[in-house]
């Protein structure tokens, strides 16, 4: 049966136990619906191999060859990954377009007794859903914005708030991103397609009576670009700014930043992409700091050099709505007093 989807939050409720992706390897890392398995029918080389056929010789030839493909690779699927499937298993299967590759393997399933769903013009129909709830759509709940200087443990405190049952969106956790310069991640980032997908997916579970909370970023996480929407509600919305001084900052960060400390190599690289907006005896003394292994001390300096300045320049076109929440230290304790002061005014916003 081919199932319409009308709603993002429509995947989740309709309770498959499974949701198979049967595009080619490369389809799926590029994007797919969040929680799907790749099981593909064709993998990335057969799929070239069947579209030059198809284009180049003979549509029936290709055909012939996708078909006999098809059947060894869902053979391999059944005896690995399906081998333990019970009989009540209800899986929902989907292509590029609902076409032949779902069809054909939702067949097969079928014949052995499964419950098999199709989405009603697969990937594309799903995709389509995704651009309207992020392009065309206005993001659904009242923004309130966790702004801060660099170092100020926004993200730590946006987890802390969520444990308080605070509604949050954690944008660089979906980007899989700090924000900065500095800010890459072990295994790097989604594509933009799969960055929506994600954010899509977390939008359509908030719920919209209530105030979400957000950590103020810009319109790009690392190279994942904010939807028009979410950005235009992030504009607008009021902000709660935690201010602590250099020295907390810069001792929080270097334990945020643990991974990058850990690897000079690739920090003094990072410090190279700044020669551009600074002078040479400025990344020379960075470089030095980072060589020597002060890190508390090369985090305070970039960030009274480079980062301060430009968050209060930005933050200048956007004085409106703000309230300041002082901390002296950003150790475990403080944040923990402080999501408790944030919660209580969260709970105050409408």
């Amino acid at each position: 049966m081919a199932l319409t989807l009308t709603s993002l939050a429509q995947i989740a409720a309709l309770g498959f136990d499974d949701i198979i992706d049967v595009r080619s390897p490369d389809e799926f890392d590029e994007d797919h619906i969040p929680g799907a398995i790749n099981l593909p029918v064709l993998d990335n080389a057969e799929r070239a191999q069947v579209g030059t056929i198809y284009k180049q010789d003979s549509p029936f030839r290709a055909r012939k060859i996708g078909a006999a493909l098809v059947a060894a690779n869902a053979a391999r699927h059944l005896q690995g990954a399906l081998a333990d499937k019970p009989g009540g298993w209800q899986p929902l299967v989907y292509c590029w377009r609902g076409g032949q590759r779902s069809g054909s393997f939702a067949s097969i399933l079928s014949q052995i007794g499964w419950r098999v769903d199709l989405i009603d013009g697969g990937y594309k129909a799903y995709r389509a859903l995704v651009a309207t709830a992020l392009y065309d759509t206005p993001f659904p709940c009242p923004v309130v914005l966790l702004d801060g200087n660099t170092g100020s443990a926004k993200t730590d405190l946006l987890h802390r708030l969520a444990a308080r049952d605070v509604q949050v969106l954690d944008l660089e956790g979906l980007a899989h991103h700090r924000g900065s310069l500095f800010g890459a991640m072990p295994g790097g980032q989604p594509s933009q397609k799969a960055f929506e997908s994600a954010l899509a997916a977390a939008i359509s579970q908030l719920d919209p009576t209530r105030v979400v909370v957000v950590e103020a970023e810009s319109s790009k996480v690392g190279n994942c670009r904010l939807p028009p929407m979410l950005w235009k509600a992030m504009a607008a919305a009021k902000r709660l700014e935690i201010v602590a001084p250099v020295t907390a900052r810069a001792r929080y960060l270097v334990t945020a930043y643990a991974d990058l400390v850990s690897d000079t190599a690739r920090l003094a690289a990072v410090i190279d992409r700044l020669r551009a907006a600074h002078s040479a005896d400025q990344i020379a003394t960075w470089q030095g700091m980072a060589a020597t292994g002060a890190f508390e001390s090369l985090a305070a300096s970039l960030m009274a050099e480079h980062y301060d300045p430009r968050y209060d320049k930005h933050r200048a076109r956007l004085e409106h709505g703000v309230q300041a929440f002082e901390t002296d230290s950003l150790n475990d304790a403080a944040l923990e007093r402080l999501a408790d002061r944030l919660a209580v005014r969260v709970q105050d916003i409408r």
